[in-house]
């Protein structure tokens, strides 16, 4: 049998290796493979890949984020007259925040078209998160601590909700 001949990664020439790229067929070393579920890719065509994935344009960012603020704005409003209620206010926060969440995503969805990016995911959150700001300090700066805690609480459920709605993280299958 013939011993085939060596075959250097292309991004480190120093190292052998028998692995290729399965869409470009370069060699790469396992420090440059890329674990897909149909095979090794070199990261290039990783990242190739991945834009076709990324179809938000420019206006997507600044409606998502002006959407995401204003509904976030009146959910925080909403959460502050919670607060009067009680430990019945409590289960209201955790719902409404989950709900809150949902309706901001489908919303942000809708305006833009359905179209994904990741830095849109991020944007359209941190939206949520300054939409809910002029509540937050109002309840910070009459001493409201009730009232801080339930904003609190509706950010930390409401923005992770809009964020995973968003991009389509499961956690569970």
């Amino acid at each position: 049998m013939t011993e085939p001949t060596a075959a250097y990664c292309y991004n480190h020439p120093a190292r052998e290796t028998t692995l290729r790229c399965k869409r470009c067929e370069r060699y790469i070393c396992t420090s440059c493979a890329v674990g897909t579920p149909t095979g090794y890719m070199c990261r290039e065509c990783v990242n190739e890949r991945q834009k076709t994935f990324d179809t938000a344009v420019w206006y997507d960012f600044v409606l998502g984020f002006t959407v995401a603020g204003v509904l976030s704005g009146i959910a925080s409003f909403l959460t502050t007259l919670i607060g009067g209620i009680g430990f019945f206010g409590w289960l209201l926060v955790f719902l409404g925040s989950s709900a809150a969440g949902g309706i901001i995503a489908e919303a942000v969805r809708a305006i833009t078209r359905r179209r994904r990016s990741r830095p849109l995911f991020i944007t359209v959150a941190a939206g949520v998160v300054l939409g809910a700001l002029p509540m937050l300090l109002l309840q910070l700066l009459s001493g409201n601590v009730f009232g801080l805690i339930f904003q609190a609480l509706y950010l930390f459920i409401a923005a992770p909700m809009v964020f995973a709605r968003l991009s389509g993280i499961q956690l569970t299958r």
